[in-house]
């Protein structure tokens, strides 16, 4: 786990932490971030676009799209 990265998404800013960032490489499908305190799990579908993996939490599924391009290109998936 590194720094606090943050990503600003509908004039809200938002602070987030990849879990584990060693192991993302191109061929990532799946990442864990720590978005708020919260471990969210996301998942690349068929469409390259991100999905949450399980749906227990209430975050916004176009908050979910921006933390998975941001950690896209930020880490050159």
């Amino acid at each position: 786990m590194g720094l606090p990265l943050r990503i600003t998404f509908n004039d809200t800013d938002y602070a987030y932490q990849i879990v584990n960032s060693k192991l993302i490489d191109r061929d990532t499908t799946e990442l864990e971030l720590i978005l708020n305190g919260e471990t969210i799990e996301l998942h690349r579908d068929q469409n390259k676009g991100w999905i949450q993996k399980d749906s227990n939490s209430s975050v916004n599924p176009d908050l979910i799209q921006a933390l998975g391009r941001s950690v896209s290109l930020r880490l050159r998936m």
